[in-house]
């Protein structure tokens, strides 16, 4: 069976007249020519366990039967039979006899250049302010949206990869954008003329990728297989792979890389090691990692303003961490009680010092923490756990979603300096809101409408007043590339 897995007496119901088949069978008539022999993709995403991780069981059959609209995956309803898809998921999230690998051959090997740049110009080839650019993630039927951030029109749509994960990122003078899948495709995507100009496969499962202060270089996180992968900005060709090992031998999956500008380095989240790695590419890097001892598992960062300290989230201290960067030191923990996503938060200044604010995924509430003492100042109660906090410099307010509880439709507005909830809107009663993004200037927002039949919102910030509506299919996260090359105040990076 070419490598797969094949499970003892899973058989497939005889259905249809179909004599009765392994799903491993089932696998290699219907689904090897896309997603190939070894389960590792190819015309078709990878569909190993990894990948579909957060994918639930349910919609895994769905798709089998139904297909995804807009994509070449089509349905076997017809084809075949309950017993026969249901077999044939289950098969799906289970991991192949022999673990698969990638390694720095097959990286190359996955290499492609899809446009000459030194053939493009080097001036936007569009009227769009070049820095008030959206990029937006339509994750429903995975394609990418570049928009107007004055007009609020698009001006291109194309098809990703599968699953864009851990948020776009740009180069410092915003020309060009680069994608991390789920499945470890890297993207590099030339904002100025609208076209995509390279690719590689970096990994089987990739977290998500960080580009350096100077544009030079790409750094990429993967789960499968744990390493790190560095690469040439300018072309994605490949320059260094670092096993993300620790001292005592052990090999980890990486939770996250970010950029810290004001330290020329690379930040990285170690999910199984307990250390937390610094690459730095100021001069000429070897990269090298500085390892700083971690007392606990950290799997996500913010950070201070100023990068010199790292908040992680850590289930030893119940909460989080915070390390000076500089000393290696932990300074203290924080008591956290619904375990956040750090790097869904965001911070403020509030009565002139700098205030740090993230939702839990486990409760409804919303920890305010002052970055001076690293106290936690108020937590504020919410209709439910939520994912996404965002703000901008010029807004009154922190907007935040209540992504996991039972009112996912309600997007709450908290009032940066009382800390109290000023608004709660319900865009679309019935269907999730979340993920917010400013424009450059503040004046406008986007808000995502999370469904098939979804929408991205544009609100005048300050009267809250809807002004325009754009049918989307699931859009998740959206980018605005003046936010994010400054690294902006409310913003994620």
């Amino acid at each position: 069976m070419k490598g797969l897995l094949l499970l003892p007496l899973l058989w497939a119901s005889a259905a249809h007249g179909a004599a009765p088949q392994p799903a491993a069978a089932l696998y290699q008539q219907h689904c090897e020519s896309c997603h190939g022999a070894t389960r590792l993709g190819a015309a078709g995403p990878a569909l190993l366990p990894e990948s579909l991780g957060r994918i639930k069981p349910d919609e895994v059959r769905k798709v089998i039967a139904n297909g995804r609209p807009a994509s070449q995956m089509a349905g076997f309803a017809g084809t075949l039979s309950t017993p026969q898809i249901d077999a044939l998921a289950d098969y799906l999230q289970q991991p192949p006899a022999t673990p698969p690998t990638w390694n720095d051959h097959d990286i190359r090997a996955s290499h492609r250049l899809l446009a000459d740049l030194s053939t493009l110009p080097s001036t936007p080839q569009h009227h769009a302010d070049p820095l008030n650019l959206f990029v937006v993630v339509e994750a429903g039927d995975h394609h990418i949206n570049i928009l107007d951030g004055d007009r609020f029109t698009v001006l291109d749509r194309f098809a990703s990869h599968f699953a864009v994960h851990g948020g776009p990122k740009f180069s410092p003078d915003g020309r060009f954008v680069y994608f991390a899948s789920r499945d470890g495709w890297i993207s590099l995507y030339d904002l100025h003329n609208l076209k995509l100009i390279a690719e590689v496969r970096a990994g089987l499962n990739t977290r998500n990728l960080a580009v350096s202060k100077d544009g030079r270089w790409v750094l990429v996180g993967n789960y499968l297989p744990g390493s790190l992968v560095l690469l040439d900005a300018r072309d994605l060709s490949l320059v260094k792979t670092l096993p993300a090992t620790g001292l005592d031998g052990k090999t980890s999956r990486v939770s996250a890389v970010y950029t810290a500008p004001p330290r020329n380095s690379f930040i990285v989240a170690l999910k199984d090691v307990k250390e937390v790695w610094e690459l730095s590419y100021a001069g000429t890097p070897n990269f090298e990692p500085r390892r700083i001892a971690a007392q606990d598992f950290l799997d996500d960062f913010s950070f201070s303003p100023d990068y010199r300290q790292l908040l992680a989230t850590s289930r030893k201290a119940q909460g989080g961490q915070v390390i000076d960067l500089d000393s290696g030191n932990v300074v203290t923990d924080i008591p956290l009680p619904g375990m956040p996503h750090l790097g869904s938060g965001t911070y403020w200044k509030r009565n002139g010092d700098w205030v740090f604010a993230t939702p839990n995924i486990s409760k409804g509430l919303i920890s305010v923490i002052d970055f001076k003492t690293w106290k936690l100042i108020k937590e504020i109660p919410t209709l439910g756990p939520g994912f996404f906090m965002r703000s901008h410099v010029n807004s009154p307010y922190a907007w935040t979603d209540v992504f996991f509880g039972p009112d996912n439709d309600a997007i709450h507005l908290i009032d940066k300096q009382t800390l109290e909830i000023a608004h709660t809107l319900r865009p679309m009663p019935g269907k999730t809101a979340a993920h917010v993004e400013f424009t450059r200037d503040g004046r406008y927002l986007l808000l995502s409408i999370w469904d098939t039949d979804g929408a991205l919102i544009v609100y005048d910030s300050k009267t809250l007043r809807e002004i325009k509506r754009l049918p989307m299919n699931k859009p998740s996260g959206k980018y605005n590339v003046g936010n994010k090359i400054e690294f902006a105040e409310g913003t994620s990076h």
